[in-house]
């Protein structure tokens, strides 16, 4: 196991004392992004001591400790999982040769592509959500709120290493660029659709932790699959944390339905609204709009590019060695939904170029997975009510299906059809105003907003009442 420093300005496992000019170069840019946390991060909450988990170690005991921490003053650092002895290629042209352990030169451009488009998502998610804790429903999901956040900053750290370490002064520039973008600005927006819709109420936050941080999870698995070694070993490790950020979008979403099957077998299901709480139909609305942007985040059905990164050994298909037999994929087709002639039909189309079609597979089964799990929940609380994940053609703005309306359902729909029913199936305007007039903070210990159900259980087997989050 690769030693942790602690004690360095820059906490980490990666040797940076023994690179003097490594080690330079990233403490340069770390003023840079100490200035972007503060303008860019948590709003209103950086003086505060918060009860965070911060990563000492990469080992499954003992890779995160809890303490209070203000959030200016987290330990961010950088930390690649253990390096696997021997490790070789497992897929593409390059299938079972040496994992690469620098960049292969005709692959750079590809590569650094990939680095730096996961690592846009990381800064913008923070941007999407620095208004968030003004609002907060308690101290409990105002601390979650801000794990996320100073996570999603170490993920960052993870990315830019790699940059810095990789790629010379374009790595140098392209961190710079990382603290240059803004999320939803019209002239240097963020890279990726999802990651410009703003997050102004805590409903499309957990919409958003549960979807989309779930399109990062499967993003990660599949670049955990990379012949780059040191980008394989560093999503790895980002793995481990991504969980707790799923985590929260789900069981927020979870005391939402409770709190709101309470709330209609009170004052009746017509009545939910009128006494504070999300009716289902909204609720299904956010899910429909978020499951749908974040099935976007995985490209065109059909793509050269993914064509490459598989091709090429730096992208694979999640648990590649585990689920698959053939690791060339050159010879395999993909049966690919199309519409035709007013008709879902299928046509056959060549494996690589489906990659980003089979990854986003799995990423809909698991979504289908979560919203089961909603409806176990609802039928344990005596609700009749069900939630249903829309099909993936639904409400798309990349790929095949972008070209054409669809219901929810996956039927294709005309135009017309579309504008009419539109405002049945996603948020309108009416609807987000709703859902704004119910976001008021709850920042007393022990106390929740009317429209949601306390946890279970608190954090580090912590009580719901504790203080998770000391104001100034």
């Amino acid at each position: 196991m690769s030693k942790v420093d602690l004690t360095s300005a820059i906490p980490n496992n990666v040797g940076l004392k023994d690179d003097k000019r490594l080690q330079r170069a990233l403490e340069k840019w770390q003023p840079g992004y100490i200035d972007w946390w503060k303008s860019m991060g948590p709003e209103g909450f950086q003086g505060d001591d918060v009860f965070l988990r911060t990563a000492i170690s990469v080992d499954r005991e003992g890779w995160a400790n809890f303490g209070y921490v203000k959030m200016p003053e987290y330990r961010w650092g950088i930390f690649l999982n253990e390096a696997i002895p021997d490790r070789t290629v497992g897929f593409g042209d390059h299938y079972g040769e040496p994992a690469f352990q620098t960049v292969p030169g005709e692959y750079r451009n590809l590569l650094r592509r990939l680095i730096v488009t996961q690592a846009d998502t990381e800064p913008a998610s923070v941007e999407q959500q620095r208004d968030l804790g003004a609002t907060a429903p308690s101290l409990y999901d105002a601390r979650n709120l801000f794990q996320v956040n100073v996570e999603e900053g170490r993920h960052l750290w993870a990315m830019v290493y790699l940059l810095h370490t990789y790629f010379g002064r374009d790595g140098r520039d392209e961190a710079e660029d990382l603290l240059r973008r803004r999320s939803g600005d019209p002239d240097s927006p963020r890279i990726l659709g999802a990651f410009n819709e703003p997050i102004a109420d805590w409903l499309s936050f957990f919409m958003f932790t549960t979807f989309t941080d779930r399109d990062g999870k499967f993003q990660l698995l599949a670049l955990a699959e990379s012949g780059f070694d040191p980008l394989s070993r560093t999503c790895r490790f980002m793995l481990t944390e991504e969980a707790h950020h799923m985590f929260v979008g789900e069981t927020g979403i979870g005391r939402i339905l409770k709190r709101t099957v309470e709330l209609a077998r009170e004052h009746g299901p017509e009545n939910v609204r009128e006494n504070g709480g999300i009716d289902f139909a909204t609720l299904q609305k956010y899910l429909n709009f978020w499951f749908t942007v974040s099935v976007d985040l995985y490209g065109g059905e059909q793509s050269s590019n993914a064509a490459d990164f598989f091709g090429s050994g730096l992208k694979g298909r999640y648990q590649e060695a585990r689920r698959y037999e053939d690791h060339v994929a050159l010879d395999g087709i993909y049966q690919m939904p199309v519409l035709s002639d007013g008709r879902m039909t299928t046509e056959e189309v060549p494996l690589r170029n489906a990659m980003n079609e089979v990854l986003r597979d799995d990423y809909v089964e698991d979504c289908g997975n979560v919203v089961k799990r909603w409806n176990k929940l609802l039928e344990k609380e005596g609700s009749d009510e069900r939630l249903v994940l829309p099909s993936r053609r639904f409400h798309r703005a990349i790929g095949l299906y972008s070209k054409h309306d669809f219901d929810p359902e996956g039927n294709p729909v005309s135009s017309d059809e579309w504008e009419s029913r539109k405002r049945e199936w996603l948020p309108s305007e009416e609807d987000q105003a709703f859902i704004k007039t119910l976001m008021y903070p709850v920042h007393e210990v022990g106390r929740i907003a009317n429209w949601i159900a306390p946890p279970v259980k608190g954090i580090k087997d912590k009580p719901f009442e504790f203080e998770y989050v000391r104001r100034a």
